[in-house]
């Protein structure tokens, strides 16, 4: 059975979001994972770049990861959503 993508065809919903995060909080792929493991998740810069290329798709356990590091919520990793 095939895995879902979006229909644009990308495996993820986040890449674009993630980028930003990252920008924003002026973080390298390399810190964000270093975060990440600091945190106790087994995320290192690879599975951060093939996140934010979307050629991987993301677990449930790395969304929540990542809502901690950048303190946002679920709605707006996956749909940009801002909590109101």
């Amino acid at each position: 059975m095939p895995k879902p993508k979006t229909s644009t065809g990308e495996k993820n919903l986040i890449s674009k979001r993630l980028i930003e995060l990252r920008r924003q909080h002026k973080m390298s792929q390399r810190i964000l994972a270093y975060e990440l493991q600091l945190r106790g998740y087994d995320m290192d810069k690879n599975v951060i770049t093939r996140i934010e290329t979307n050629k991987r798709y993301v677990t449930d356990v790395e969304l929540k990861a990542l809502k901690e590091v950048f303190q946002v919520s679920y709605d707006y990793l996956i749909e940009g959503k801002e909590e109101t």
